[in-house]
This record gives C-alpha cells, structure tokens and sequence, in this order.
C-alpha cells in the first residue's frame, strides 16, 4: 500500500495540470471572474502587422497590448501560445473620494492647454472609444467619482487615496472636496484660454455645474486663472489638476451698516451716476467700479480676491479731536486742536463731531473719498481743524470761553455746510475742554469764584430776609389769638357803647320828656300861684298877702325862727357854750338817724332819695 501512495499523487498533478492547461491548449479558454477585468496581449500577428509608432494599444489585432479587455465569464479562443491574459483587479473607488486618471496612450494635449479633454468612452472603461474618440494622452480632465470600474490598466492610471502619495500628491487631494458652512470657495482653475490683458479674473461663466464639468467649462471659452464665480457651501467633486479652491468666510454686514462694493472685474464699466454727480462715477452690479447698490445687513458670498467691500456705518459716526478713540477708530489719527487766539495766546481745543451717512448715498460717498478713513482724514479732519483755527483768531482767550455755546452753533452750521457738499450729513458740533493759558485760567476762575461769592451773598441776604419774614410770620401767629381777643373785646365794645348809647338816648329822651312834662306843671302851677296871688292881693291888699305868702315859706321850709339852742350871758358863759356844742351835736346825730331812716324807707317803696336840702343862710 504504501509503494502506491506516490503513484496516485503523482497521476492527481497530471490530471491536475490537464484539467488547468489542457483547456487553454486545445480551446484557448481563459476564466474571468466576477472582481476582476482581463487584459489582452498578443504575442504576435498573423498578418504581419505592427503597431504605429508612438502608439502603446493595439486597436487593430497589432502586437501588444489589446485596447480590448475581457469581462467576468468564459472566454475562448486565447491560447497561450498567442496570447496572454493578466486579470486585474476591478477598479474601486470609495463614497467620499474621487479618482484621478493618467492616459498613457491617445492624440497629443494642444498647445496652450495641459490636461487631456473628456470624450464618450463610458468613464475609461471603453479603451477602443476612448482612442476612436480622440481621447488624448496624459492628465485627464475628467474623474472617477464613487463606484466600481472595469478599466484597462495597461492604458489608464488611477490615482486613488490609496495609492496618492506614490503619484506625489496628498489623500486629501483625491476626496470629495467640501466648502464649509459660512464660507465660499475662491477658484482658479488651472486650464483654459488665457486671461486678455488687463483683467486679474475671469468673468462669470454659466453651464459647467460649478467647476464639476471641466470639459464644458473649456468648450465655452472657460479661462485659466482666478475667477469670478464663487463655490457655495456644499460637496463637489472637483479635479485637483483642473481647479484649486481657496477657502474665505461669507462677507458679513453687520446692523447699522451697508457694504460698498468696489469691482475690480465685471462687465464695461457704463457710469449711471448722472451729469450732477461730478467727483466720482457709479456703475450697476456686475460692472467693473463702485456698484450704485450697496449690500445690505447680512451674510453674502462675496469674491474678495476680485472685489472691495467698504463698510459704511449707517448710525451715528462720533469722532474725537481728542485723546479718546471711539470704537470705530476712524479716528485714531486725530489730536487734540491747537488754535490762536486775537489776543495772541494759544490754547488747546477739544471737538466732538458727529456724521451719518445715509445707505443711499454710501456709494456716493465712497466713490468721491475712496474709504471711510479717507473721508475722516481728507476730508472731515481739514474742515473742523482749519475752521476753528481760523474762528479762534476773532475772539480772545476769555471771550471764547465764555462764548462757548455761541461759538458752538456756529461751528455746527458751518460745518453742515461743508460737509454736505460731501453726501455726510452733520449731526452735531460739540467743543469739549478748552485748556487756556494758566495765568488766565487763573484770572477766569478769580472771576468766576467772585461770582460765586455775589451770588452766595445774595443768597445770604434773601435767607435773611426770608427769616424776618419767617419771624414776622411766627409773631403774628404768636399774638393772632389775642388780636382774636382784642377784636372781639373792641367789637363787643362797639356793641356796648352803641348801647350805652341807645340807653343814653333814651334817658335823654326821658329826660327831655320829663322836663317838658314837669315844665307845664310848674307854668301851670305857677299860673294858678300868679292867679292866686292876684286874687289873694286883690282880696286883702298887695302887703297883707306878701307877709302871709312868707309866713307860709317859713312854714313849709321849716325855718326857725327861735334858735334850737340858746347861749346864756355872764354868769353862764363857759357852761353855756359847752352845753350849745353837745346839743348841736346830739342834734346832728338825730338828724342823720332820720335821714338813714328816710333812704331806707325809700329803697323799700322803690323810689329814689332826695339829697337834703341845703341848709339855710
């Protein structure tokens, strides 16, 4: 058993080894499979023929090697005595890359151009069209974008990520080349008719989806060099030999601001800014020169290798004659005013000037000074510097200082003048610190401190007033209650003696009625006495009736005619005036008891007392 074992093995390699070759020899069978891409080569020709000189493929049974490839399957007919078949690997080229292609056989690139043009020959797959077609030798301008390919190696190169560096080149070169969001891409492409003299871009060109088709790009005339066209955000596949890309951020306008766009490129430059408008000219977009319209707040995918955006605030522009810079910096370069005054001294002058520049007349504007920094610095800084230069000269030190507010209107008016001769509009004037020299600044403030102390007397004297006032206030509300009091007691007063009055009028009227009454009595009386005494006297003789007449007055006037008290002679002198004396005066006293007696007797019945009657002489 063992001396057999050698044998069979034997007699397997032979079967072996005619299953394999006998096929090939006898049919001429070559097997392809499915992953891979049979590439032909004749050892020699039946009818003598040869390829042309400086060809590489075989289109006509030539030598060599066969523009023809095999596909997966059977294929019959390819002894190897006469030819020789080399499977490939299928060529794959991965999502997200593309692959470049190297022609080693085809019509020469013309002159003027470095990359060979696209023709039908279904992606590189079809040699025989390929060449047929006028494919050309070298660098190609089309590529392979992701996908599977049949492709003769023998007459196409393919440089993938994988195998880029042996070809000098980068794997980031070969992927699909992607322009970030917010940004554009910048191209220059690196074919096609050269640039006329005089322009630094190409202009727009439509039709050839972004740079992604080359060969349409070259057949309208696409030329060489930067561009004008933009690439947008989003993925493309772009020939690395054909265009490079540069990456820029979105031209953004900020709010309060509009973007002036100076063109380098475009269309025949056509003036559309009017007869009127004779410092600068003004062109519609896509011309070359200061476009009439500007951008507005917002992002735009702008060219900045072709174009100029010139900010121009809309807002309120403040600049500074002084040490203090505002954010926009536009001032920057500019210094505190050094002027002259009449009176030959000089001082130092602080000013604040505020712009606006309209969004309407931002091209305008531009296009007269060029930039916002040229309108401060050629424009703005020699109309409010000479201005207040040439003003200080007609007033002194003193006089401008104190006629400040003056001085400040008329600078504003002048300056409006000025500048709207300009497109700017002047909002505001405003002079800030005056620094004179110190001697009169010290003069000044003397003055002013003077000022100061006549006002703080005048102060001084209304709060002394105001306090008299405020004393005579308090003293009238102090003694207001006894002013109450008085007027009132002097009212009641009033009402009293007007009483006093009525009751006087009244006793007078009384009186007055009284005395006439009593009057008439005593006529009447003493007509009936007159009567009675003419009867009386008629009757017993004019003396008979006066001596009766006086005895009756004695009666009745309780004369005597006996003393009450007789004073003795000689012999009774002392004792008699003793006795005349007690006895006046015991009488005196009864005398007084009858007249108490009498009052009193009177008060009781209500009726007033008479006085005593005189004594008698």
């Amino acid at each position: 058993m063992e001396g057999l074992i050698i044998p069979i093995v034997i007699l397997a390699l032979i079967l072996l080894l005619l299953g394999v070759f006998l096929p090939n020899i006898i049919l001429g069978l070559v097997i392809i499979n499915e992953r891979q891409v049979g590439i032909v080569v004749r050892r020699f020709s039946t009818q003598s023929k040869s390829l042309p000189p400086g060809k590489l493929i075989a289109l006509n049974g030539e030598p060599g090697i066969q523009a023809d490839t095999l596909a997966p399957g059977w294929h019959f007919g390819y002894w190897s005595w006469m030819y020789t078949v080399e499977r490939a690997p299928v060529t794959v080229v991965q999502q997200g890359e593309i692959a470049l292609v190297v022609a080693a056989d085809g019509n020469s690139v013309p002159m003027g151009r470095i990359l060979g043009r696209v023709v039908d020959c279904d992606n590189f797959q079809d040699a025989r069209k390929f060449l047929t077609n006028g494919g050309e030798k070298g660098r190609q301008l089309g590529i392979l974008t992701a996908g599977a390919y049949r492709i003769n190696t023998a007459l196409f190169s393919l440089i993938t990520a994988r195998n880029a560096a042996e070809h000098g080149m980068t794997p980031r070169q070969l992927m699909v080349y992607r322009v970030e969001a917010d940004m554009v891409g910048i191209m220059t492409t690196l074919d096609g008719a050269p640039l006329p003299d005089g322009e630094i871009a190409a202009l727009f060109l439509p039709g050839h989806d972004n740079f992604q088709n080359a060969q349409a790009f070259m057949e309208a005339g696409g030329q060489r060099g930067l561009q004008e066209q933009v690439l947008l955000s989003g993925s493309w596949n772009l020939n690395p030999w054909f265009v490079q890309v540069e990456q820029v951020p979105m031209t953004e306008i900020p709010i309060g601001h509009v973007g002036v766009v100076i063109s380098f490129v475009g269309k025949a430059h056509l003036d559309v800014s009017g007869t009127d408008f004779k410092h600068g000219d003004l062109v519609n977009v896509g011309h070359k020169g200061v476009w009439v319209t500007p951008l507005y707040p917002g992002k735009h995918p702008t060219n900045t290798r072709v174009m100029n955006i010139e900010l121009v605030p809309t807002t309120n522009i403040v600049l500074n004659w002084s040490g203090r810079t505002e954010g926009h910096a536009y001032d920057a370069r500019l210094n505190t005013l050094t002027v002259r005054s009449r009176d030959g001294f000089a001082f130092n002058l602080e000013v604040s000037q505020v712009i606006h520049v309209g969004a309407l007349e931002a091209p305008r504007v531009i296009s007269r000074v060029g930039s916002m920094q040229n309108l401060v610095d050629h424009v703005l800084e020699p109309i409010v510097g000479n201005y207040f230069r040439n003003a200080a000269q007609e007033y002194t030190v003193l006089d401008f200082l104190e006629a400040r507010s003056e001085r400040q209107v008329e600078a504003k008016a002048h300056i409006e003048k000025a500048l709207r001769a300009y497109d700017v509009e002047a909002i505001d004037t405003l002079l800030g610190a005056i620094a004179p020299p110190q001697e009169l600044m010290q003069t000044l403030t003397d003055r002013k401190l003077a000022q100061e102390q006549q006002k703080t007397y005048d102060m001084q004297q209304e709060a002394q007033k105001r306090r008299q006032e405020l004393v005579r206030q308090t003293s009238l509300a102090d003694i207001q209650q006894q002013v109450v009091k008085n007027e009132q007691g002097v009212n009641i007063a009033e009402l009293q003696a007007q009483a006093a009055i009525k009751q006087a009028e009244g006793e007078a009227e009384a009186i007055r009625l009284r005395a006439n009454g009593e009057a008439d009595s005593i006529r009447a009386r003493g007509e009936a006495q007159a009567s009675a005494y003419k009867a009386g006297a008629e009757a017993i003789g004019a003396q008979g009736y006066t001596a009766v007449q006086l005895m009756q007055l004695i009666a009745e006037g309780d004369v005597r005619i006996i003393p009450d008290i007789m004073v003795g002679g000689k012999d009774g002198a002392a004792g008699g005036m003793v006795e005349a004396l007690l006895g006046i005066m015991l009488n005196q006293q009864i005398k007084q008891l009858s007249d108490q007696k009498k009052e009193t007797e009177a008060s009781e019945n209500g009726t007033p007392s008479l006085p005593p009657p005189a004594p008698a002489t």
